[in-house]
């Protein structure tokens, strides 16, 4: 086995059709990187939910800086109890095959760029399970920028993590102790945190509330819907804030009458004016064929 493998890498990944990493992991272009710093965990996993993605979000975690959001590219980890003969083995090969230094964790921090998120499965372990103390966060805050981590385990010296101001870092529980008895099996393979799966190059979204996993050819239509929801809801308060229409009518599916009052709006009002990147061409076709159809929609989608 190899770890860390591209030809492995872009067989987990073939619906991604973008740039790749030297090591095939996707490469989510760094403007929807940005774009996806400004929306909810909630309307991210709308996009993914009814695309069938159902278990992308684990929520159950502690969070070294609650108030803020991370926003990266997923390197995966997975880790699993030692024995001895597996554990002698794959850290030799790795040693002396792949030039790697350290232990099994140094070699993933040692591998992060601008953006990333290490995502690491521990097993749920804290007791000689910390992946990361203050040493190598500070790594991790280096080589990212605004990065940091998504660990289904421990932590140790939160102190001086506490105290890195351009990282995050998700983790199930702190202890003194260091990382021991663990074994690597795999890098940048898929990786189960909790509830959720998570593969080389998937957008994370750490928010006050958990971790979303965005596979990456989904990122884009993910900022795309969420964005579109945003701006239709800062119309949709001051229309009503005016009595222009009801809640019923804001709430349904929009006729022609009331897109083009919104695409008046939007044109000109300057609260859209971070959305004009936008197009609603396929919303107005719809909206065309359901007054042609008399098949209005009660639900807005």
């Amino acid at each position: 086995m190899k770890f860390d493998n591209p030809e492995d890498i872009v067989q987990l990944t073939p619906h991604w059709e973008g740039e790749r990493f030297a090591n095939g992991r996707p490469k989510v272009p760094d403007d929807i990187l940005r774009r996806m710093r400004n929306i909810t965990l909630e309307e991210a996993w709308g996009a993914l939910w009814h695309r069938g993605y159902h278990f992308q979000f684990e929520g159950d975690f502690k969070i070294i800086h609650p108030d803020r959001v991370m926003v990266g590219r997923a390197v995966t980890a997975v880790m699993v109890p030692k024995r001895p003969d597996l554990h002698d083995t794959l850290l030799k090969y790795g040693h002396e095959q792949e030039g790697r230094k350290g232990f099994f964790n140094q070699w993933v921090i040692d591998t992060l760029v601008e953006d990333d998120v290490v995502v690491v499965d521990l097993f749920d372990k804290i007791h000689m399970g910390t992946y990361v103390g203050g040493n190598l966060s500070t790594a991790i805050a280096s080589r990212t920028k605004r990065g940091g981590a998504v660990i289904w385990g421990g932590i140790r010296d939160n102190q001086q993590v506490v105290r890195i101001d351009n990282i995050n870092v998700f983790y199930r529980g702190s202890d003194p102790t260091a990382i021991a008895d663990v074994t690597m099996v795999g890098m940048n393979v898929p990786t189960r945190i909790g509830k959720a799966v998570c593969l080389p190059g998937d957008v994370v979204l750490g928010t006050p509330a958990g971790v979303i996993f965005i596979p990456p050819h989904l990122a884009e239509p993910t900022v795309v819907q969420a964005e579109k929801s945003q701006v239709r809801d800062i119309f949709g308060f001051i229309r009503l804030k005016e009595g222009v229409y009801t809640t019923a009518q804001i709430d349904a599916a929009w006729d022609e009458a009331l897109w083009d009052d919104f695409a008046n709006w939007f044109a000109t009002d300057e609260a859209a004016a971070n959305y004009r990147h936008l197009s609603w061409e396929n919303e107005f076709t719809e909206a065309r064929r359901q007054k042609r159809d008399g098949s209005p929609s009660d639900v807005r989608l």
